[in-house]
C-alpha cells in the first residue's frame, strides 16, 4: 500500500523505521507537527519524524491544522491507500479521515478501551496497573473510540518510569502496526468494536498535576514520580524554591516521619508520607544541575524541622 505516515516525537520513530526498512509498503510522505522551538537556546527544530523522513528523502507535510485546505488538497493529490498514525499530536477532521481508502490507523499505547487520550502510559503507571500494552485501531471522530485491529501486551515493572515503558511499547508496537497494515491490505484482518465497559481516560498530565503530595501514601508518591519521568517531571517545593524529584525508593522500615518532613543523613535523605517514608535518590534545584539527594541536603543544610511545602 501507499502510505502517508503521521507522527511527531521520537516515540513514533520505531514504527516509521519499521515501515521504511522492513515492510512491503511504500511510505510516500509523512505528516508531522510544524517545526518548534526546543533546547536551551530555543532554536527552531524539525520534529524527530520530520528529520528521519528528510534523511530518507520523503516528502514532509507540516500543516498548522490537519483541516487546512492546502494540506487536504496535497493529501488528495498524493493519494495514499492508508495513513498510519503514531503520536501525531493533533486532531484529524473528518475531511482528512475520508481521503485514504483504508482510513487512518492509529497505534495507541494502551489496551483500549482503557486509557483513551493523550497520556495513556503515564496514567497506567500512576494508577498502579500491572499490565498495559498497545493497540492498533481505526480512527473515528470520537476520541480513541474506533474499532481495534490488534493488541500487544506489556508488563509494567515496579521500577518503570513512563519513559522506560513507552520505549518498550514503541518497539513492540512498531511490529504490531506493520502486521496490521499487512492484514488490512490482504483483507485478512477485520477491526472489532471496542467493548462499552472498561472505558477510562488519560488526559495530559501538566506541571501542576506533577507536584508531589506528601500527605498521600508512599506508593502514590512513587507512582507519581515514575509516571512523570521524564515529562513533565515530578516536583516539590522547599523554602519557596521548586525542587525536581528523581526516582524515590520505598522505605517501609525507616523510622517514621510526618508528611513532608525531611530527615537528612550523610548518605541518605528520607521524606515522610501518609504511610512510611520514601528515600530521595536524585533531585534538581531550580536553575541548577541534577545532583544526589545527600549532596543537595548538604548544600542547603537541611536539618531538623525542615519539610517540603
Amino acid at each position: 500500500m501507499r502510505l502517508v505516515f503521521a507522527g511527531t516525537p521520537e516515540t513514533a520513530l520505531p514504527s516509521l523505521r519499521a515501515l521504511l526498512d522492513a515492510s512491503r509498503h511504500e511510505v510516500v510522505a509523512v505528516v508531522t507537527r510544524p517545526d518548534a522551538q526546543a533546547g536551551r537556546g530555543r532554536k527552531v527544530h524539525p520534529s524527530p519524524v520530520a528529520q528521519l523522513a528528510e534523511e530518507a528523502g520523503i516528502e514532509v507535510l507540516r500543516p498548522a491544522k490537519a483541516g487546512d485546505p492546502e494540506f487536504l488538497a496535497r493529501l488528495k493529490a498524493i493519494g495514499p491507500d492508508c495513513c498510519p498514525v503514531v503520536a501525531y499530536g493533533a486532531l484529524l477532521p473528518q475531511s482528512a479521515l475520508d481521503i485514504p481508502a483504508h482510513g487512518w490507523i492509529n497505534l495507541h499505547f494502551s489496551l483500549l478501551p482503557a486509557w483513551r487520550g493523550a497520556a495513556p502510559v503515564q496514567h497506567a503507571i500512576l494508577h498502579g496497573d500491572e499490565i498495559t500494552g498497545a493497540a492498533t485501531f481505526q480512527i473515528v471522530k470520537e476520541l480513541d473510540a474506533g474499532p481495534v485491529y490488534g493488541v500487544v501486551t506489556e508488563e509494567i515493572r515496579p521500577s518503570d518510569t513512563s519513559g522506560d515503558l513507552l520505549a518498550r511499547l514503541a518497539d513492540s508496537g512498531a511490529g504490531l502496526l506493520a502486521a496490521t497494515l499487512d492484514g488490512v491490505e490482504d483483507g485478512t484482518l477485520a477491526a472489532r468494536p471496542q467493548p462499552p465497559d472498561g472505558v477510562s481516560y488519560a488526559p495530559k498530565i501538566n506541571v501542576d498535576d506533577a507536584r508531589a503530595d506528601w500527605s498521600a501514601p508512599a506508593m502514590r508518591v512513587d507512582r507519581l514520580v515514575r509516571a512523570c519521568d521524564p515529562n513533565p517531571g515530578a516536583w516539590t517545593q522547599f523554602r519557596g524554591q521548586r525542587l525536581k524529584l528523581g526516582p524515590v525508593r520505598l522505605s517501609p522500615d525507616a523510622a517514621p516521619l510526618a508528611p513532608g518532613e525531611i530527615r537528612a543523613a550523610k548518605a541518605s535523605v528520607h521524606v515522610g508520607t501518609a504511610t512510611h517514608p520514601v528515600e530521595l535518590t536524585e533531585v534538581q534545584p531550580q536553575g541548577k544541575r541534577l545532583m544526589t539527594a545527600p549532596e543537595w541536603a548538604r548544600g542547603v543544610r537541611a536539618g531538623e524541622g525542615d519539610r517540603f511545602e
